[in-house]
């Protein structure tokens, strides 16, 4: 029973989000500087969005470069709900999780006419269109000028930024063992069915319908509560933010992190994001020319391409193999002597 409780999955997620939410606590005695908190913050941030886009990507072979348009759409419906309309953090957070998961099902309708490469333009021209409604529709968002906001308030107390950071990791923890409930269960298989050939998954009775429409909902509502916190987070935004570049680093997470892996995703995220803020560009010459960091960042996710497909989590695997094998090498010299 012990075993079984250690070995319990959900219990690693919630451990893993302990670690993460002493951080400030722990950082404020190392002398951890406000603009690293906000690195690490946005870091989370980016994995909460990037595990919907595995989901949809590893899981589900569906591809969508419209996962910024949705973030925008989340951060500009929290700022409206919270400020505009005053109606307090859940129903802010409440309608950047539905809304963006309406127009996530009309993409899963369209992805059953067009696949790959036309998806991907699909998804893209709708996140343009957002873009564009970012940038003209005023009343909402305040167009270009940008969209300010504040902390929220939760059960009646006014949050700080380490206060939203701790949020962020409890949404972090939440969508981690969501993720793992429906990749470890009958969706999860569906899903991994059609992925493989929607043909063959057809013919075993999968509902391809309903797992596409599931799969966009997923990662369209992952994508609205990112834009949420990064809007509480940052209490800003900017349409220039949403643009293709988010959408192109989220898969970037995805792709280095690996395919169908939730630990994967969140190293992903650091390695994208957090490697260039918090060590490149500290570096003597590195971080001396500006632009050079991404550069190595961009080299980084070359190589791993190259000669890890599978990303982080297959050199992790790799380790994982080489221990198990200097194991039983170790045995076998022992049962010899």
């Amino acid at each position: 029973m012990a075993l079984r409780i250690v070995k319990n999955p959900h219990l690693h997620f919630i451990l893993f989000g302990v670690i993460l939410a002493l951080l400030p606590t722990v950082g404020r005695g190392m002398g951890m500087k406000t603009s690293t908190l906000q690195t690490l913050g946005f870091m989370l941030i980016y994995a909460i969005v990037a595990l919907g886009l595995n989901l949809l990507l590893g899981y589900s072979g569906l591809i969508s470069l419209g996962t910024a348009g949705f973030m925008g759409l989340g951060a500009y419906l929290a700022a409206y709900f919270q400020d505009d309309l005053k109606l307090g953090f859940w129903l802010a957070v409440l309608a950047a999780l539905v809304i963006p998961i309406l127009i996530g099902l009309v993409v899963g309708v369209i992805s059953l006419r067009i696949r790959s490469i036309y998806l991907a333009i699909a998804t893209l021209c709708i996140s343009e269109i957002l873009l564009k409604t970012f940038e003209q529709l005023e009343w909402f968002t305040r167009g270009t000028a940008g969209k300010q906001s504040r902390y929220p308030t939760i059960f009646g107390a006014q949050l700080d930024r380490n206060a939203v950071f701790i949020v962020i990791v409890i949404a972090l923890v939440i969508v981690m063992m969501l993720t793992y409930n429906m990749v470890h269960g009958q969706m999860g298989r569906a899903l991994h069915a059609m992925r493989s050939s929607e043909v063959a998954a057809q013919a075993m009775g999968v509902n391809i319908l309903k797992y596409k429409l599931f799969a966009f909902s997923v990662a369209t509502m992952y994508a609205g509560l990112g834009g949420a916190l990064y809007l509480f987070f940052l209490r800003s935004s900017y349409p220039t933010t949403w643009s293709l570049f988010m959408s192109l680093t989220m898969i970037a997470v995805v792709v280095v992190g690996g395919l169908r892996s939730i630990y994967g995703t969140v190293l992903g995220a650091f390695v994208i994001y957090a490697v260039p803020e918090l060590f490149l560009k500290k570096l003597p010459v590195i971080g001396g020319i500006a632009g050079l960091p991404y550069i190595f960042s961009g080299v980084l996710i070359i190589l791993v391409i190259m000669f890890f497909p599978n990303g982080l989590k297959g050199l992790a695997d790799i380790a994982r193999n080489l221990v198990v094998r200097l194991r039983a090498r170790t045995a076998a010299k022992e049962v010899a002597a």
